[in-house]
């Protein structure tokens, strides 16, 4: 079956969605050991949430740039996820979508959150000619997501040093069999309708 162009590939239950992301040790321990966010990270900046185990790979190189040595997987509530997306506005301008630019640069002004549409990649962290979604949070969705949508936080980066290790020698097929087991999110199309260019 052909991917679409754009689509929500994530891992999730009827009530939960899982969602990457990657942080230094010092953020990082503490949120897998505590289940939150220690007071070291801060609400009030944008985080990016990927639904995508694959594109976290490419963004944190395997978890071993800088600052996102530790890859977690946050297991969020699917109500406050779609709450984030019917709240967001698109990171950049597509005239038809927004009626101009001035009116985009309003609503993105206002939005506690925003969606950028990247390209998917591979095991090589090629770019895919498919678009995964991620998602910035900031003000109020940044502060949900800590405080409220939360379900768990689970240390993932043995799991990505395992896999990349596989991916270096050459194993593709045994490295696929360890991915997360991502499948089209069921976002109808009035909950992406305007993010959807």
């Amino acid at each position: 079956m052909e991917e679409p162009h754009r689509r929500i590939r994530a891992l999730h239950t009827a009530s939960t969605i899982t969602v990457y992301q990657a942080y230094s040790p010092e953020i990082g321990l503490p949120a897998i050991r505590d289940g939150r966010f220690p007071a070291a990270w801060k609400p009030g900046r944008m985080t990016w949430i990927k639904p995508s185990f694959l594109w976290m790979m490419y963004r944190s190189g395997w978890g071993m740039k800088e600052g996102q040595e530790t890859v977690l997987a946050v297991e969020i509530t699917r109500d406050g996820f779609e709450w984030a997306l019917r709240h967001a506005c698109l990171a950049s301008y597509v005239r038809g979508l927004h009626s101009d630019r001035g009116a985009w640069q309003r609503d993105l002004k206002r939005a506690p959150a925003r969606v950028q549409w990247d390209p998917e990649r591979d095991l090589n962290l090629r770019p895919l000619p498919h678009r995964s979604l991620q998602l910035g949070l900031s003000g109020e969705a940044s502060s949900r997501y800590a405080d409220e949508w939360m379900v768990s936080i689970r240390d993932v980066t043995p799991l990505a040093n395992e896999i990349h290790a596989l991916v270096r020698d050459g194993e593709l097929d045994a490295a696929t069999r360890l991915l997360p087991q991502e499948r089209g999110y069921p976002a109808g199309e009035e909950l992406l309708a305007h993010l959807c260019p």
